[in-house]
C-alpha cells in the first residue's frame, strides 16, 4: 500500500451526486456546493476536513483524512437524507483482515472466512460482515443467563429491599420493591447484537438482500431489549458458555463504541459509522507484534504508561513496550500509519521515539509504518548510541506475507 498522501499515486477524485458524496481516504480537497446544514454538520461532526469557501456561499472545501465509514445527514430542510461515505485505500478484504485480526488474532478473519471482496464499499462490506457474524452467532439459538433485576411489584419476587421499600412506600405494603435474578435471553450478549443490527438497518446503501437478512436476525432477537442511544453498552466477559457469540461481539462493540458517528446539532441529525485508518493499523501492528513474541515466552504491555522526566510530571504511553524475564524494558515501537513527509518519514516520529528511548533506557526504539515512499532505515544518535530503525509494512501483500513482515520486525525486535 502506498501511505496515504505522500504524492506517488494520484489523488482520488469525489463524485459528487444528488444525495451522497463519495471521498478516498487522505484524498485531495475537493470544493463543491452542499445543501444547508451539511457542511457545518460535517465540520462539527470531524467526519471529514470540512471548510466553507470564503468567496462562494454555500460552497465548501471537504477532504477525508484517517476516517472510513459512511455517514447520514438529516436535516429539516433536506428532502432526504445526505451521505457522504469515505472508502480506505486498501482493498475491502485487507481492512476486514486487519480489523479482524486485531480484535482475535485467533479466531480473527482469513480470506474467505468472510466473503466482503463482492462489495465496492465498506457500509454494504461491514453490514454483510456483521449478518454474517451474528447468524453464526446465533445458529444453535439464543443465548440465555441470568440477569439481576430490581423493580417494584405487587408480588413478592425474590429478595425484598427493605430499605428501599421504607424510603419509597412510607409504610405502604405493595407494591413491594424487591430484587431477584431472571434466566433470560435478554443479557448483554444479545442486547449488544441487536444494537448493532438495528443501527445497520437505519443506514442507507445497505444491499437489499443484506437488509433482508438482518431483519432475519432482528427477528431473531425480538425480545431483547436494544441499548437506548446514549447509553453506555453493557459489559460482558468472555467465557466458554458465550465462545459462539466472541467474534459477533468484538465486531459490534467496535462498530457501536469506537467507530460511530452521531449527534444532533441544531436539529441535524447525524449517524453512520466511522473507523479511524490510524488507531486500525496502529491496533492491527501491536496485536501482530504480541503474537509474535508470545511464543518465545516475553511479556509485552500494550499502551504501557511510563514518565519521560524524573518529577513523573510528562507521560508517555508507547504503543508497545517488549520485557525482559527480569520485569525491565527490553524493546520499545510505535506504529504510524500515515507518514506526513512527502521525501521520507517525518522527523517529529523520530523525536518522539528517542525520548521513549531515553526515558526506558533503551539502545534501540523501533517505527512501524505502512508502506511509503521511504524503505526500511535506521538511525544512530549522535553521543547517545541509540539506534532508531523504521520499518515498512506493505499492506497490498496477502495475509500471510503482511504477518511474516510483522515478525520479521519482532525477530529485529529481540535481537536489540
Amino acid at each position: 500500500m502506498t501511505a496515504a498522501g505522500d504524492g506517488s499515486r494520484p489523488g482520488p477524485v469525489a463524485t459528487e451526486a444528488r444525495s451522497c458524496l463519495d471521498l478516498v481516504e487522505y484524498g485531495t480537497a475537493t470544493g463543491l456546493v452542499l445543501p444547508d446544514g451539511v457542511g457545518p454538520a460535517l465540520a462539527a461532526g470531524d467526519v471529514v476536513d470540512a471548510a466553507p469557501d470564503p468567496y462562494t456561499p454555500g460552497r465548501w472545501s471537504l477532504r477525508a483524512g484517517s476516517k472510513v465509514g459512511a455517514v447520514r445527514i438529516a436535516a429539516p430542510g433536506l428532502q432526504e437524507p445526505f451521505t457522504v461515505r469515505v472508502a480506505p485505500k486498501v482493498p475491502i478484504a485487507r481492512f476486514f483482515f486487519l480489523l479482524g485480526y486485531s480484535l482475535d488474532p485467533e479466531g480473527g478473519w482469513r480470506d474467505g472466512a468472510v466473503d466482503v471482496a463482492e462489495h465496492r464499499h465498506l457500509l454494504p462490506a461491514l453490514a454483510h460482515a456483521m449478518e454474517r457474524r451474528v447468524d453464526h452467532a446465533l445458529r444453535q439459538g439464543l443465548l440465555q443467563g441470568y440477569r439481576s433485576t430490581e423493580e417494584s411489584s405487587l408480588v413478592v419476587r425474590g429478595r425484598i429491599k427493605e430499605a428501599e421499600h421504607i424510603r419509597r412506600r412510607f409504610g405502604a405494603v405493595l407494591p413491594v420493591e424487591v430484587t431477584y435474578d431472571e434466566f433470560t435471553a435478554d443479557i448483554a450478549e444479545n442486547r449488544i447484537l441487536r444494537t448493532a443490527v438495528e443501527r445497520l438497518l437505519r443506514l442507507p446503501g445497505v444491499p437489499r438482500e443484506v437488509r433482508r437478512r438482518l431483519l432475519h436476525q432482528c427477528a431473531r432477537l425480538v425480545d431483547v431489549t436494544p441499548v437506548a442511544r446514549g447509553q453506555q453498552l453493557p459489559g460482558w466477559q468472555p467465557t466458554r458458555l458465550n465462545a459462539r457469540y466472541h467474534n459477533a461481539l468484538r465486531l459490534a462493540e467496535v462498530c457501536l463504541r469506537d467507530a460511530s458517528a452521531e449527534h444532533t446539532p441544531g436539529g441535524l441529525r447525524v449517524d453512520g459509522f466511522l473507523f479511524d485508518m490510524n488507531r486500525l493499523f496502529e491496533d492491527f501492528v501491536t496485536v501482530a507484534l504480541r503474537e509474535a513474541v508470545r511464543r518465545a515466552g516475553q511479556k509485552v504491555r500494550l499502551q504501557d504508561s511510563h514518565h519521560l522526566d524524573e518529577a513523573s510530571a510528562i507521560r508517555m504511553r508507547p504503543d508497545f513496550v517488549l520485557y525482559g524475564p527480569d520485569g525491565i524494558p527490553c524493546a520499545v515501537a510505535d506504529a504510524k500509519y500515515k507518514a506526513e513527509k512527502r521525501g521520507g518519514y517525518p522527523d517529529a516520529d523520530l523525536y518522539q521515539m528517542l525520548a521513549y528511548c531515553t526515558a526506558l533506557g533503551l539502545s534501540d526504539g523501533h517505527l512501524v509504518y505502512a508502506k511509503g515512499n521511504a524503505s526500511h532505515v535506521t538511525h544512530r544518535v549522535r553521543r547517545s548510541g541509540i539506534l532508531i530503525h523504521q520499518h515498512a509494512l506493505d499492506l497490498d501483500q496477502d495475509p500471510a506475507g503482511l504477518l511474516a513482515d510483522v515478525a520479521q520486525v519482532a525477530r529485529r525486535m529481540r535481537a536489540g
